[in-house]
């Protein structure tokens, strides 16, 4: 009895539901999902870990730090602590457009020249037009960094001091006052 009714239907009406169904589906499906999926997991990972961009950067810095300085002779073990001055800066591209408009006032010799010049920016755009558009950064200035402490195990020796010092001028654009290396309390 259920074979009688669909016998009922028009071929065409069955196929013409069906193409519907799937258009359906394709419409439904998000077009970027992959992409907004890894860059939520990459924030989620970096929030849940309490810390900002500028907490990444610090702490990439003191590990590196450390890992260098405990090969030096003499030093021991190290803890190292950066503080950033500021958050650094990502520098956006834009599209400049000049025009220039020169104009004649008055008659003969009285005459005067006068040049209008105006320039008009717009941001450029990286990617796919849409809603979820992100701005072309042509350049990324890091953070500069404030001040320096070390704690060292071998901190109490004036050569090893000396020697920490100099590999931390060398390595980091920071001036030798805002250095500080100090004895570790064991």
């Amino acid at each position: 009895m259920k074979r009688e009714k669909w016998k009922k239907i028009p071929k065409n009406q069955i196929l013409i539901g069906g193409l519907v169904g799937i258009l359906l589906l394709v419409i439904a499906i998000p077009i970027d999902g992959g992409k907004k999926k890894t860059q939520e997991i990459s924030t989620q990972q970096t929030m849940s870990e309490g810390e900002s961009q500028e907490g990444v950067y610090e702490k990439k810095l003191e590990r590196r730090l450390t890992e260098v300085l405990e090969k030096i002779d003499g030093v021991g073990k190290v803890e190292v602590m950066i503080t950033l001055k500021d958050n650094g800066e990502s520098v956006v591209e834009k599209d400049v457009t000049t025009s220039s408009q020169n104009t004649q006032e008055g008659e003969g010799s009285s005459a005067r020249n006068t040049a209008e010049n105006q320039s008009q920016e717009e941001t450029v755009f990286s990617g796919q037009q849409g809603s979820g558009q992100q701005p072309f950064i042509s350049k990324e200035v890091t953070p500069q960094i404030e001040g320096i402490l070390v704690v060292a195990e071998g901190g109490g020796n004036s050569v090893v001091i000396k020697n920490i010092s100099d590999a931390v001028l060398a390595l980091f654009p920071v001036e030798a006052h805002k250095i500080k290396v100090v004895k570790m309390n064991l």
